[in-house]
């Protein structure tokens, strides 16, 4: 007998996943609490390193089905989401996308409109990867200085300090805040 899981997750403890089980009841799947697989894991996490997941798969068997309200309910990013996809299907457990028009991925119109999604997320990577070079290569032709500040030693406060200057004229001249000054205003000068 064909029983239906239901796998919702969130990212923060602060986030609650009632509208994700709401979302697949009004699909019309008939969902048992039981079945309701519920985690808070940040998604830049691998499906198979959620204990949630692992979870899932224990209670599930050929036969069954697998509801998500989205892909990235399910993985990382296309290439964990499809190898997520590929192990239920090796089970014999069909997933059901709600975003894809309640789409089975398992199917032949599932897998395609995976590869699909795959290439065009890939796609849009590849164009964030450009788009943030091209930004970093006109930042450094600027003149600009592009990561953390150099930093301030105790050698250069303790200058300044001998030179009379007051710790917020030494925070000014070294463009550092009155706090990093105070804390090695004391320090010994190597």
């Amino acid at each position: 007998m064909s029983r239906t899981f239901a796998y919702c997750r969130v990212s923060t403890t602060g986030q609650t996943t009632a509208n994700q089980v709401q979302e697949i009841k009004a699909a019309g799947f008939d969902l048992e609490p039981q079945r309701v697989i519920e985690e808070t894991v940040s998604g830049s996490t691998s499906a198979s390193e959620r204990a949630g997941f692992h979870k899932l798969l224990d209670r599930m068997e050929a036969g069954n089905v697998l509801v998500v309200t989205k892909l990235d309910r399910l993985g990382r990013n296309a290439i964990d989401v499809q190898s997520t996809v590929q192990l239920l299907e090796s089970k014999g457990i069909k997933v059901h996308c709600l975003a894809l028009g309640g789409v089975d991925l398992t199917s032949a119109a599932g897998k395609m409109t995976m590869g699909v999604l795959a290439s065009v997320a890939q796609f849009e990577r590849d164009l964030l990867i450009e788009r943030t070079q091209a930004g970093l290569t006109r930042a450094k032709s600027q003149g600009k200085i592009l990561g953390r500040p150099a930093a301030v030693s105790a050698d250069k406060v303790q200058l300044l300090k001998n030179q009379g200057l007051s710790q917020s004229a030494a925070a000014k001249e070294l463009e550092v805040s009155l706090s990093t000054i105070k804390r090695l205003w004391t320090a010994k000068a190597v």
